[in-house]
C-alpha cells in the first residue's frame, strides 16, 4: 500500500524541518558517532524510552561492556541491575543474547543489513533501520509513534492503530525522507515529534510547518 504524497508539498515539508533543525536539533552522546557496537547498544536502549534517561545509562554502559564480547559475557544480573532505572528488564537478556549472535554468526560484525538485524533478540524494523542509518550511513527512513504523528497531522494521513505495522505511514516515512543524510533527517523528525509536534498539547502556534499542515487548517477552520 503506497501513500500517495504531492511532490510539492514533501519538499517543502523537507525544507522547512531541516532548517528547523539547524536550530534546535537536540545533542547526545551517541549522536556524535557512528561506531557500530556503541549505536547498537543505544537503539536498543531507546525503545520506548526517554532519550534523556537514557543518557547517563548509555555512558556507564559502555564504561562497563566497552565491546561485544563484553556484553556477550556479562553477567545477566548486574546487567539488569544497571538497566533497571530504564524499565523494560527483558532488554537485558535481549541485548546479551543479541551480542552472543553477533560473535558466532557474524564473526563480531554487526550485521548490515535490514534482514540480518531482524533476526537478532529485541530488534524490530524500527530498530533495524535506525542502526543502518546512524551507524552505516543508509538511505533508511524509520516509523515510530512520534514520525507517525508528525505524518498523519501534516499530510491528512490516517494511519492504523499499531504505527509501526502501517504499511501506508512506512511507505509515507519512505517518501518524505531526502535523498542524502538520512540519519540526520530521521533525528529531526524524532525530535520534532518530542519537542513541536507532540502528542498531547502540541505546540501548533509556533510549528513551522502551520501554513500547509492539514491538522492545523483544521484547527483554526
Amino acid at each position: 500500500m503506497q501513500a500517495n504524497l504531492e511532490l510539492e508539498k514533501v519538499k517543502w515539508f523537507q525544507e522547512r524541518l531541516k532548517r528547523w533543525a539547524a536550530i534546535y536539533l537536540r545533542d547526545f552522546p551517541w549522536r556524535r558517532t557512528c561506531e557500530p557496537y556503541c549505536i547498537f547498544v543505544v537503539e536498543v536502549l531507546l525503545q520506548k524510552t526517554a532519550a534523556e534517561a537514557v543518557a547517563p545509562i548509555y555512558e556507564s554502559f559502555l564504561v562497563r561492556y566497552q565491546t561485544l564480547e563484553h556484553l556477550a559475557v556479562a553477567s545477566l544480573h548486574e546487567l539488569t541491575e544497571l538497566l533497571q532505572p530504564l524499565g523494560l528488564s527483558f532488554r537485558s537478556d535481549r541485548l546479551r543474547k543479541s551480542a552472543k549472535t553477533i560473535l558466532e554468526k557474524y564473526h563480531s560484525n554487526i550485521p548490515n543489513t535490514e534482514a540480518e538485524l531482524l533476526l537478532l533478540s529485541g530488534v524490530g524494523k524500527y530498530t533495524a533501520r535506525s542502526i543502518l542509518a546512524n551507524a552505516f550511513g543508509l538511505s533508511a527512513a524509520v516509523l515510530d509513534t512520534n514520525v507517525a504523528r508528525i505524518i498523519e497531522r501534516f499530510f491528512g494521513l490516517q494511519g492504523e492503530r499499531v504505527k509501526s505495522r502501517c504499511k501506508i505511514l512506512w511507505s509515507a516515512a519512505d517518501a518524505i525522507a531526502p535523498d542524502r543524510n538520512v540519519s540526520r533527517w530521521n533525528l529531526t523528525l524524532l525530535d520534532f515529534g518530542a519537542m513541536v509536534c507532540k502528542d498531547r498539547k502540541p505546540h501548533c502556534e509556533k510549528c513551522p510547518l502551520q501554513e500547509y499542515c492539514c491538522y492545523f487548517s483544521r484547527l483554526t477552520a
